[in-house]
């Protein structure tokens, strides 16, 4: 069995620079960081329909779908194609976990690289798991001010879509990250503000660098031109920045965007953790009142309506793109669950 490769893990949330961060590391010789498939936050809570994964066409099972959900990447990870094969004879551990380290594995050893990256934030709900596994990755807190990453998500053909549920999230994901940073040895977690990356990328690659025991180099900062950045930019609007070099300026548009009543009701959510990170508030302690249970309700149903309209005004392209993965998962949903 080949010998275990180092792990980088991105934790936070989504929309706060996590692929632009993704294809400047892609751009060492010593990192693949493919685009995620997301295969934790999907199997995670599928795992109850495979049953005992001691049973070998079970485990067998797992792998094929997980194989299948790779492959149907929206960003392929080219050339490298997912084999259960392999996911079953390299695994470590007979289990999700294991096939997950496999298979991200044998694409970083296709690359020729000694790091391989997860990009998916929704792992910061399982690190309990990764921990327990002891797999003992470096994680990557990379954070953004949660009202520009509202913003973002509001935008996105992915995540929720009213404010209330935004603001959330938010916190709660920053919430599970400064979780774990006291829990884990210092040097295997980093904290990385997204404003300070787009401001000064040179300095801050640098020391990402440094604190990996890697050598920077200057095409990091030309991710722009490299193929992975192109194809991740080509395969959804979301991602489009990433054929350009870094907006130094695309931060708190939120102060231009958003209205005085959503800023006071993030704030009133998130202000917390905004101060903890260091962001300023620009509402009055007066402003934030707490939504009552009757006003949420009518926030969970603006929410739901607004999920389902992307559905309708989203570029077609991006959907089709997704489609391969939501027809596989409605297919493994639609499977008797295994005792």
């Amino acid at each position: 069995m080949p010998e275990p490769l180092k792990y980088l893990q991105f934790i936070g949330t989504q929309r706060s620079g996590t692929n632009l961060l993704r294809v400047m590391l892609n751009q060492l010789p010593a990192i693949s960081a493919p685009h995620p498939p997301h295969i934790l936050k999907t199997f995670v809570p599928l795992l109850n329909r495979y049953g005992n994964l001691a049973i070998s066409d079970n485990i067998n099972r797992l792998a094929e779908d997980v194989c299948d959900w790779i492959n149907a990447n929206p960003v392929p990870w080219s050339p490298y194609i997912a084999q259960p094969a392999q996911a079953i004879s390299e695994s470590r551990s007979p289990d999700l976990l294991g096939i997950f380290v496999a298979l991200s594995e044998a694409k970083a050893r296709l690359d020729q690289a000694q790091w391989w990256c997860c990009k998916s934030m929704e792992s910061v709900a399982y690190t309990d798991l990764i921990e327990a596994a002891g797999l003992k990755p470096v994680y990557i807190h990379l954070y953004r001010d949660g009202r520009d990453v509202a913003l973002s998500f509001m935008k996105a053909v992915v995540g929720p879509k009213h404010l209330y549920h935004l603001a959330q999230k938010w916190r709660e994901d920053q919430e599970q990250a400064l979780r774990l940073r006291p829990l884990v040895p210092e040097p295997r977690f980093i904290s990385l503000r997204y404003e300070d990356l787009i401001a000064t990328p040179e300095p801050i690659l640098k020391s990402l660098c440094a604190t990996l025991q890697l050598d920077f180099r200057p095409e990091m900062l030309n991710y722009f031109e490299s193929s992975e950045s192109k194809n991740t930019s080509k395969a959804g609007k979301m991602w489009e920045n990433l054929q350009k070099p870094v907006l130094s300026g695309n931060k708190q548009k939120f102060l231009s965007e958003m209205s005085r009543d959503d800023l006071a009701l993030f704030e009133a959510i998130a202000g917390g953790m905004l101060t903890r990170l260091g962001y300023e508030l620009f509402t009055s302690k007066s402003e934030r009142i707490l939504p009552d249970i009757e006003q949420i309700k009518i926030f969970d149903a603006e929410n739901k309506r607004r999920m389902l309209e992307v559905g309708k005004t989203a570029d077609q392209a991006d959907l089709e793109r997704r489609r391969p993965q939501e027809e596989l998962l409605k297919k493994i949903l639609s499977r008797p669950i295994i005792d």
